[in-house]
C-alpha cells in the first residue's frame, strides 16, 4: 500500500526531500548478505510504498510540495531531478510568491482557504495513483507560518475529505533558544489543532537532532543540511518495509496502520518520539562492529532513562537515578525504538524486523506507563 507525502514549508520541503533519496539509496543498494529475489522484493515494496514510474523509467516519489515562496521548492525540484535517480512529479507542487511572515494565522487563516481547493487537487491527483492507499505522511515545522499554519488546516482537510485514512505528522520542534520570536505561540496553535485532526505526530527536537550531529556524527560547523540528514536516516528506518509473519518475501503491506496499532493505542496518547542506533559517521562504520543483544541492550538503556542518544548510557551504576526520573518523567511521547544496522552486520535489511522491535519496546512503554501511575 502507498503513502502519499505532503511537504509543507521550508523545513518541510527540505526534509522531504532527504527522506526520499535516502529511501531510494537503501532499496537501491544490494545486501551481499541477502539472494537476488530477496534483495528485488524489497526493493519493489519500498517502490510501490513511496514512489510510482513514468514512461520514461525514472521513479517519481509520491508527494506534493506546497510553500507560499517559491525559492525552496525550485531548489528541491531540481535537486531531485539533477540526481538522475528518481524526480518528483511535474504538476506536483504549488508556490507563491507571498510568504506567510512565520504568522501562524496568515497561514492557517488566509494561505489555507485561499488555496484550499488547488492543494487538495494535487493531493487527489497523488492519491488516485495509487493502487491501495494506506494514508498521508505529513512533513513541517512548528516555528514558521507556512509550516504550521497551513500545514494545521491541511490536516484538518484530510481528516474530513479522508476519513479512513490514517493521518501522521512529523513535525519539528524548534530550537529552545528560538528561531523565531513568535515560535512559542506557533507551536502551541498547532498542536492543539493537530491533536483533534492527525492520527500520529512524529516529533523531532531540533535541539537534541543538534545534539547528534555534533557529538555522534562529529560535524564541526553543523548546517541544516546534516540535521535533515539525520533526521531522513531515521524517517527512513521507521517506513522502510518489514517482515511480516509469512516469509522472508512477504513484507506489511499497511505501515502505517502497523505503527498505529503498536503505538498509538489510544486516540489520546498520539505523540510519538524515535530513538535510532547506531549513530555515528560513515568513517567511524568502516571500523565498528555490533550484535544484536548490544544494540538492543543500549536501546533499552535509552527507553528507561529517556534519552536521545545512547551516549555515555550505563544501566547497572545508575539504576537509582533512572528510578528517580522514571516516576517524575512529564514526557508526553511514546518511544519507537529502533536500531539501524550498517551492512556489516547480517541480517542486512535490519528495517526488514523492526516491527517485533517495535512490539517488545511498545510493552515496555506500557509497563512504564504502568510503574508510573
Amino acid at each position: 500500500m502507498s503513502i502519499v507525502t505532503v511537504q509543507l514549508g521550508q523545513c518541510g520541503n527540505q526534509i522531504g526531500f532527504e527522506v526520499f533519496d535516502a529511501l531510494f539509496s537503501d532499496s537501491h543498494c544490494p545486501q551481499k548478505f541477502c539472494s537476488k529475489r530477496e534483495n528485488e522484493a524489497y526493493q519493489a515494496s519500498c517502490k510501490e510504498r513511496f514512489f510510482s514510474e513514468e514512461e520514461d523509467g525514472v521513479p517519481v516519489a509520491r508527494a506534493v510540495l506546497v510553500d507560499m515562496e517559491p525559492k525552496v521548492i525550485n531548489q528541491t525540484l531540481s535537486r531531485a531531478a539533477h540526481s538522475g535517480r528518481w524526480k518528483y512529479g511535474q504538476h506536483s507542487h504549488l508556490c507563491q510568491k507571498q510568504g506567510s511572515g512565520n504568522n501562524w494565522a496568515y497561514g492557517y487563516s488566509v494561505h489555507g482557504p485561499r488555496h484550499e481547493e488547488s492543494i487538495m487537487n494535487l493531493i487527489q491527483k497523488e492519491v488516485e495513483k495509487c493502487d491501495s492507499l494506506s494514508g498521508f505522511f505529513i512533513v513541517m515545522s512548528m516555528a514558521g507560518g507556512t509550516g504550521s499554519g497551513l500545514g494545521a488546516f491541511l490536516t484538518q482537510n484530510l481528516q474530513d475529505q479522508y476519513s479512513n485514512s490514517l493521518k501522521m505528522n512529523q513535525i519539528i520542534w524548534p530550537y529552545g533558544t528560538g528561531e523565531v520570536i513568535v515560535q512559542n505561540y506557533n507551536s502551541i496553535l498547532t498542536l492543539s489543532h493537530l491533536y483533534r485532526s492527525s492520527d500520529a505526530l512524529l516529533v523531532h527536537e531540533n535541539d537534541a537532532v543538534h545534539k547528534i550531529c555534533a557529538k555522534l556524527m562529529n560535524i564541526k560547523q553543523i548546517s541544516f543540511r546534516d540535521i535533515n540528514q539525520v533526521l531522513a536516516h531515521q524517517l527512513g528506518s521507521v517506513f522502510q518495509p518489514t517482515y511480516s509473519g509469512e516469509g522472508s518475501f512477504h513484507y506489511r503491506r499497511n505501515p502505517l496502520v502497523d505503527l498505529m496499532e503498536d503505538l498509538v493505542p489510544h486516540p489520546e496518547f498520539k505523540m510519538l518520539g524515535v530513538r535510532n542506533i547506531p549513530q555515528m559517521s560513515e568513517n567511524s562504520l568502516a571500523y565498528s562492529t555490533f550484535t544484536w543483544a548490544g544494540l538492543l541492550k543500549h536501546l533499552r538503556q535509552m527507553l528507561i532513562s529517556n534519552a536521545k542518544m545512547e551516549e555515555g548510557l550505563d544501566i547497572i551504576s545508575c539504576l537509582p537515578k533512572v528510578k528517580l526520573r522514571i516516576e517524575s518523567s512529564s514526557t508526553p511521547y511514546t518511544h519507537i525504538g529502533h536500531t539501524h544496522t550498517p551492512s556489516i552486520l547480517p541480517p542486512p535489511n535490519l528495517v526488514k524486523t523492526h516491527f517485533w522491535v517495535r512490539s517488545v519496546f511498545s510493552v515496555c512503554i506500557i509497563v512504564l506507563f504502568l510503574l508510573c501511575k
